[in-house]
């Protein structure tokens, strides 16, 4: 008999690849407010959506900086945290700019270049976080 890996067991194995404190600091913030709010991104988001077969972490990411892109400016916070994931799940710098850029075709060039300058700090951070 095989035991199958609960959604929220496949998410938190996820979560440890992409950013290891991500589900802590989602409950410290939120779990007041929504009780298990934590818990249930990472189970329903992580393990039931990007556990899936069918497409690699990486690229997973990649899509979802795109649609962070094209929904435009206001998702720069979650897009900034996606980046980071996206550059844990193997992705470089270019591939992620590209990414982005190429939905200007999509998004238009406002959200473009809305992404490109959250990917510009993010990149900073980091950056700076190493020196």
């Amino acid at each position: 008999m095989t035991t199958q890996k609960s959604a929220l067991d496949a998410g938190r194995d996820i979560v440890a690849t992409l950013n290891p404190t991500l589900e802590g600091q989602l409950a410290e913030k939120y779990d007041t407010q929504v009780p298990d709010f934590a818990e249930s991104l990472v189970e329903w988001a992580y393990g039931r959506h990007y556990a899936r077969p069918g497409l690699d972490l990486k690229t997973r990411q990649l899509c979802t900086i795109s649609a962070l892109t094209v929904l435009g400016g206001q998702t720069a916070p979650q897009l900034q945290v996606n980046i980071r994931h996206t550059l844990a799940a193997g992705a470089s710098r270019t591939e992620i700019i590209e990414a982005i850029w190429q939905m200007a075709i999509y998004g238009g060039l406002p959200a473009a270049i809305n992404g490109l300058n959250a990917a510009q700090e993010c990149f900073d951070v980091i950056d700076a976080e190493a020196a």
